[in-house]
């Protein structure tokens, strides 16, 4: 078992690009294929409050011949933060499409999303369906969808949480930095979450470690989420795609009791019926998929990409 101060690590080393997207610096991490092939890279979009470099264990456990590319969300990670006071979904979507036409601006590409990144890759893949060849969506399907007379009540917190300034826990050190991300999830080791955490957050001057987050996204976001538009964004995804959920993740820890099963099934069911998907469960994996059993979803990622 490793100790605190093992490290994990890395088996693939990545490359750190910084172009100018919508007037931000972004961060894009690439791994190179160990040859030349003529498979499309795969892009990997991180969920809220993570990083790019979150998929290097999943990196890792997949075949050498693919070139891949993560980028760091605007607010996260290296990217820079824009100087807003709130965070917008439709930005990613932006986003997303200014890497991709600077990286590779002709091809398509395989696209894979966890959390906040699945559902991001999900409505672009139904906006720019020609871009997208094969879509694995990692547990990322929508959110829960409040009534409409909660408007109101939305966008008072939103204005008062404007006048206060937002802040995020800092950590005395990166060994406590470390001990959080084990809170967050019991099935990381601790080699692995001392790797993480040395990519999750930076020592500041003040000595303590910050993490690589805008304070700002802690924000509620003012306009309602409506399951019917996203619907008629994923009607339009043409690539096959890889449904991957955990068989221990439990919606009640991440949404409370505003997401129930069976809507999250309904969703599924709905997709469905207009797109080809494969679904898969993994055992002993909770939300954290890609941190939980990376060699066994690699191997169902190498399976569907191949096929």
């Amino acid at each position: 078992m490793a100790s605190p101060t093992d490290t994990y690590h890395a088996i693939r080393q990545s490359t750190s690009h910084f172009v100018d997207v919508r007037g931000l610096r972004y961060h894009v991490r690439q791994w190179t294929a160990g040859r030349q092939n003529s498979q499309p890279p795969l892009v990997m979009l991180h969920g809220f409050m993570d990083v790019a470099a979150s998929f290097q264990f999943l990196v890792d456990a997949l075949p050498t011949e693919r070139t891949m590319l993560a980028l760091d969300w605007r607010g996260f990670g290296l990217t820079e933060s824009p100087a807003v006071d709130s965070y917008w979904f439709a930005d990613y979507l932006g986003d997303l499409d200014a890497v991709l036409d600077h990286f590779l601006p002709t091809a398509p590409v395989d696209l894979l999303g966890h959390s906040m990144g699945g559902n991001i890759a999900m409505m672009y893949a139904g906006v720019r369906a020609n871009r997208v060849r094969k879509l694995i969506n990692l547990e990322g399907f929508g959110l829960p969808e409040p009534a409409a007379s909660e408007a109101p009540r939305r966008m008072a917190k939103w204005l008062d949480q404007l006048k206060i300034p937002q802040r995020i826990r800092s950590y005395e050190s990166l060994q406590a930095v470390a001990d959080r991300l084990q809170q967050n999830n019991a099935r990381l080791t601790a080699d692995k979450a001392r790797w993480l955490a040395s990519h999750w957050s930076r020592e500041a001057a003040d000595g303590q470690w910050h993490l690589l987050c805008d304070p700002a996204h802690k924000r509620v976001n003012p306009i309602l989420y409506r399951e019917a538009e996203a619907l008629a964004c994923r009607q339009r995804i043409t690539a096959p795609i890889l449904w991957v959920e955990g068989a221990q993740t439990n919606l009640l820890d991440l949404y409370g009791g505003r997401y129930p099963r069976v809507e999250w099934d309904k969703r599924l069911d709905a997709l469905s019926r207009f797109a080809h998907v494969e679904r898969e469960v993994l055992e002993d994996c909770g939300h954290m998929l890609h941190h939980d059993q990376p060699e066994a979803l690699a191997k169902r990622i190498g399976t569907f990409l191949q096929m």
